[in-house]
């Protein structure tokens, strides 16, 4: 059995991290619809129910991408690499602000463009990643 080393739990906590908060809002999109005809009021416990979970996985998503910016040389990388990478962190960090929209929305407007963009730009950031870490 190969052993693991730092690298591979950094990647491992940072695609987990990652997997919360962007199948989640998934999930999430295809859950809230039914649950809204079926039972109105629990919409709201749903969202705060996923948010004590999501947000504290965006969080370690944050702490892990820094640590494996800080563990690689980017300046040893192509300039295709190097626009990659910030268009990832660019991404990502809008996926949290709509989030953060959609979560302290009172309108339905915010609800449903916080929601729909933050979902979109996490999605966006996951592709990003896949990219980067088969470019190497």
């Amino acid at each position: 059995m190969l052993s693991p080393n730092a690298e591979t739990i950094r990647l491992f906590l940072h695609v987990t991290a990652a997997s919360v908060w962007v199948g989640g809002q998934i999930t999430l999109a295809g859950m809230v619809p039914a649950m809204r005809r079926s039972h109105p009021e629990s919409t709201s416990a749903l969202a705060r129910a996923f948010s004590r979970v999501a947000w504290p996985a965006f969080g370690l998503a944050v702490l892990t991408g820094m640590w494996s910016l800080m563990a690689e040389d980017i300046t040893s990388k192509s300039s295709a690499y190097q626009a990659t990478i910030l268009l990832k962190l660019a991404v990502a960090i809008l996926s949290g602000v709509f989030a953060a929209v959609h979560s302290m929305g009172k309108s339905k407007a915010a609800l449903a463009i916080g929601g729909a963009l933050g979902a979109l730009c996490a999605i966006g950031a996951m592709f990003l990643g896949i990219l980067l870490n088969t470019a190497g």
